[in-house]
């Protein structure tokens, strides 16, 4: 058995994890989960739905594929113009990704909301602390005094000046119902989702096949370079972008992948 075999039980740390193990975004991926339900921010059901992305980004081969870029670049786009743009933040995101949210809301202007399934005060205030220590500001999402139409579990609840108001939604890794009530909202949606084919990125109007820990930050790269555009660049970018296609690219990968 090579050390390969046992790095991911044995690290107390993701530093300790070589970056030249075949395998460092998965096990990176694992740790921060685990370390997450440690902390009270991620649920243990977080735990079965990060496996099922994993399944899905390695028959994508563990990369950003080309449309997955290009969904990015168009998500940049459609937060930078958007009047009241908002990035949602449930369990699973706070622990994989907590700075690089906060720096994607920093190059854009959006706001920062938590939206859980399993909702309580305490992890609420965990995620709320998580993300401060990470760099936020300013975090929506605590005091949920607006709800979602045609939604009964507690994700029905948001800020009426956060999501409820918003035009532009980044929702990472979100339920699929969810996802379809606020398309009939009428918000802008930008999914990231590892399975083209589950229902958030079905509606999303940005569908983005791809790692979470690797699209965060592209996002943000794209949006810092497209920073000094004007609005007629940004809606061109919007307006090339195939959601269609996109979806169809990351199937067909998945599917005829060479591993």
């Amino acid at each position: 058995m090579s050390d390969y075999d046992t790095v991911s039980a044995e690290v107390e740390h993701e530093e300790e994890i070589p970056e030249d193990h075949p395998r460092y975004q998965d096990l990176i991926t694992r740790h921060r989960i685990e370390k997450g339900v440690e902390k009270g921010i991620t649920h243990l059901q977080g735990m079965h739905a990060e496996g099922r992305g994993s399944a899905f980004d390695y028959l994508l081969g563990e990369e950003t594929i080309p449309s997955a870029n290009d969904a990015e670049r168009a998500a940049a786009a459609q937060l930078l113009l958007a009047d009241h743009p908002v990035l949602s933040i449930n369990g699973n995101v706070a622990a994989l990704v907590p700075a690089e949210m906060v720096a994607l809301a920093d190059a854009t202007g959006a706001d920062l909301e938590v939206n859980l399934f399993n909702r309580t005060p305490e992890r609420l205030t965990a995620i709320a602390e998580h993300l401060r220590e990470h760099g936020a500001d300013d975090v929506k999402g605590l005091e949920a005094d607006a709800r979602i139409p045609n939604l009964d579990h507690k994700r029905s609840k948001v800020d009426a000046e956060g999501i409820y108001e918003a035009d532009v939604v980044l929702v990472p890794l979100e339920d699929g119902d969810r996802a379809e009530a606020l398309d009939e909202m009428g918000k802008t949606e930008i999914v990231i989702d590892l399975n083209p084919l589950s229902r958030s990125p079905q509606v999303a109007d940005v569908p983005i096949v791809d790692n979470i820990i690797r699209a965060v930050p592209a996002i943000t790269e794209h949006a810092r370079e497209l920073a000094d555009a004007d609005d007629d660049e940004l809606q061109a970018i919007i307006d090339d972008f195939d959601r269609e296609r996109a979806l169809e690219a990351a199937e067909e990968r998945i599917r005829s992948g060479d591993l």
